[in-house]
């Protein structure tokens, strides 16, 4: 069977608030690292997030 192209990430706030999403990415699509604009209910406002690896 072949081998998906999908993986799963970790969207860590750079805020440094701890929050993080959880999300999957196409792998062979998109080869940088990816970024996006979510919502920290923690800090209760929007703020980059940048992918990590999920250890």
């Amino acid at each position: 069977m072949a081998k998906t192209n999908t993986i799963q990430i970790k969207l860590v706030s750079t805020a440094d608030t701890g929050y993080f999403y959880v999300t999957k990415k196409n792998a062979r699509a998109q080869t940088g690292k990816m970024e996006m604009r979510k919502y920290y209910p923690v800090g209760r406002k929007h703020g980059a997030c940048r992918e990590a690896k999920i250890k």
